[in-house]
């Protein structure tokens, strides 16, 4: 009778150790959500956790922390920086976004401990949730003289002095947006990287814009490089080298890639823009890189080695063979708004976010989308049946 008793008790252990996560695999995910109301920033991004049942929004100075079933969990504030596209790290349970502070030429991905944000009005002042790793690859770009006359334009990416357009940032750089976790470049699997997408300048005057840049990063060390936000004294710690540096040639847009997206179903990046300006590009809303496509080094058409007459090289990396192709260039995209949040959950289905501003407040709707692979119109919204079948 004991021994069966011993039985039970180890097996109702058992039970209990593996059912919460059961259960949150078979939870549905929602066909729609409210991000809330809020006196921010708009959205920026969103990051999913499919295994805990919780959504995480970036509105640029506030992350707002929902269940599955639309509930308010917990808000994160307290920086006065930029926080931008966003991704859930399963490996290590925590949410990575960019987090920018162009005045202080200071590039951080931010590192938040999501699992502790349990209620509405968290500080990360007071509290060691949020901690950033410094880029200086980011910085360095940022920052450079392009045209060597010994003058840093700072943010002032569009025009200099109002009159002309201003030659600095190499590549355009404004900082960076688009977050995302996936394979190394050219690969469909391995240790999966952070990927890191500049922001880029959409000034119409320069033809050394018109790549977007994707950095990735191995961070499994990045604990040790991690450190608290303190805005009065801007850390520096961070990476020496980046894991590869990347290009993308899409022709120019507003500010660059807003939201990355790894699909693993597709084995697929997507990149998700403010559409471009310049009338030699079709200027699409969406762009995509298949994981399996080797980088190729090449010129960077536009973007010239000072004082030879030479393009740069780099590792380029060719837009995937899909959506709406432009007869003249040969870009290849979609006409699909996704630079607000953009995020794959599996099976084909994705979360699109519409953002929208009410009685002077930023507010988000996300959307359960099914991908179509249509030119046209590539998602469409997703049914009850879609959501019961994953």
């Amino acid at each position: 009778m004991k021994s069966r008793l011993s039985l039970l008790l180890l097996v109702g252990v058992f039970a209990s150790s593996i059912s919460p996560a059961s259960a949150n695999e078979r939870r549905p995910l929602p066909l729609m959500q409210h991000g809330g109301s809020w006196e921010s920033g708009h959205v920026q991004g969103i990051a999913v956790d499919r295994h805990g049942g919780y959504i995480y929004y970036s509105f640029t100075n506030l992350l707002a922390k929902y269940d599955f079933k639309g509930t308010l969990v917990g808000t994160l504030t307290g920086w006065t920086g930029h926080l931008g596209d966003l991704d859930f790290n399963a490996a290590d349970g925590k949410v990575y976004g960019s987090l920018e502070y162009k005045k202080d030429e200071a590039f951080y991905i931010a590192v938040i401990d999501v699992e502790r944000i349990d209620r509405v009005g968290i500080s990360a002042k007071d509290a060691d949730i949020l901690r950033t790793v410094y880029l200086p690859e980011v910085a360095a770009d940022y920052t450079a003289d392009v045209n060597g006359d010994g003058v840093f334009d700072g943010d002032d990416g569009k025009y200099h002095n109002n009159v002309t357009a201003s030659p600095d940032h190499r590549y355009g750089c404004s900082g960076i947006d688009g977050v995302s976790f996936g394979p190394q470049f050219g690969s469909t699997d391995g240790p999966p990287l952070l990927t890191v997408a500049y922001g880029i300048y959409g000034n119409t005057a320069r033809s050394d814009n018109d790549h977007q840049v994707l950095l990735q990063y191995d961070t499994t060390d990045w604990n040790r490089l991690a450190r608290p936000l303190v805005e009065s004294e801007p850390h520096r710690s961070g990476p020496d080298a980046v894991h590869g540096k990347y290009f993308v040639r899409t022709g120019n847009t507003s500010y660059g890639v807003q939201n990355l997206a790894y699909d693993a179903a597709q084995q697929r990046w997507f990149m998700g823009v403010y559409q471009g300006e310049k009338t030699s590009f079709p200027n699409y809303l969406m762009f995509a890189v298949d994981a399996h496509a080797a980088p190729m080094r090449g010129d960077l058409v536009g973007v010239h080695v000072q004082g030879s007459g030479q393009w740069e090289q780099g590792s380029l990396l060719p837009l995937a063979d899909a959506g709406l192709k432009d007869a003249s260039t040969g870009i290849r995209g979609w006409n699909q708004k996704a630079d607000v949040g953009l995020q794959p959950v599996g099976d084909g289905l994705f979360y699109l976010v519409e953002n929208f501003k009410k009685e002077g407040k930023q507010s988000a709707t996300l959307q359960l989308m099914r991908w179509t692979g249509d030119a046209q119109q590539p998602f469409v919204a997703a049914t009850a049946q879609d959501q019961a079948s994953r």
